[in-house]
């Protein structure tokens, strides 16, 4: 009794045929929970920070603390 030999014609085709989808599928599934597991989130924290975000009341904060040389706190 001898082995069959494996059929080697066309392999790569009916590999392919199989895999293709799968990893499309995949990838679509990787891509659409990226977007909803990180991109939404992070974009209604923004969204949420600048909401309630005062550029005035925060510029106030650095310049008496200090940080900017182009201009003196109030006390001086």
């Amino acid at each position: 009794m001898s082995l069959a030999k494996p059929v080697m014609r066309g392999l790569l085709g009916k590999r392919l045929r199989f895999h293709l989808p799968i990893a499309f599928a995949l990838s679509l599934v990787a891509a659409i929970g990226f977007k909803y597991g990180v991109t939404e989130p992070r974009k209604q924290a923004y969204a949420d920070f600048y909401k309630q975000y005062d550029a005035v009341k925060e510029f106030t904060a650095m310049k008496e603390a200090g940080v900017f040389e182009s201009v003196r706190p109030s006390g001086e």
